[in-house]
């Protein structure tokens, strides 16, 4: 994967949602050119639903992003709970590498603990580990479709003001929580 010196990703993370199956969940989608803010996209997903990977799809197809974009960054591989985003899938459709960024090296016990509680349980689990192995490189922790993980580690260093964090996922975050409770979350 060839890199500019600011390379061009959207970062999606979805917003706080009440506690209550199957209620709408707000995704906002930033676009940045290294780590400069440079557009929005805004989409909704249901809680621990099935429409992560095409409502991603629906924000990006046709659209003027996606042909500028080198990389699409997930804030997790599921939002809204566990409504799973297939990595490959998606990746394969968008023509684009496809990222799950993660703040800590997930409990996968913990998480099929947690998902064996929802309905297609068998169906989430195989679509969680289809996104692949996960990578930790260069202080970050990521599962990555599309792109080999040491450029992918590269791609995220240059996109990263600083800590772990791409600009594009905190500022998704921050905008997300932002026009749903009024004001940005602590947390980005």
């Amino acid at each position: 994967m060839r890199l500019p010196r600011f390379p061009r990703v959207i970062g999606f993370d979805d917003g706080p949602f009440p506690r209550r199956a199957g209620v709408s969940v707000s995704l906002a989608g930033v676009v940045c050119a290294g780590t400069r803010f440079e557009g929005l996209v805004w989409g909704r997903v249901r809680r621990d639903g099935w429409n992560g990977t095409r409502e991603v799809c629906r924000l990006l197809e046709g659209g003027k992003f996606l042909p500028q974009v080198h990389l699409v960054l997930l804030d997790g591989i599921a939002f809204g709970g566990f409504n799973v985003v297939d990595l490959p899938a998606l990746a394969t459709r968008l023509g684009k590498p496809c990222v799950a960024v993660m703040r800590r090296p997930p409990d996968l016990d913990a998480v099929e603990r947690a998902l064996r509680r929802l309905p297609r349980a068998d169906e989430r689990w195989a679509t969680l580990r289809r996104a692949g192995p996960i990578h930790q490189l260069a202080g970050f922790t990521f599962q990555v479709q599309g792109a080999g993980p040491d450029d992918v580690a590269e791609a995220l260093r240059r996109v990263t003001d600083k800590g772990h964090v791409p600009e594009a996922l905190r500022l998704a975050h921050l905008i997300g929580s932002a026009v749903v409770t009024g004001e940005s979350s602590q947390r980005a």
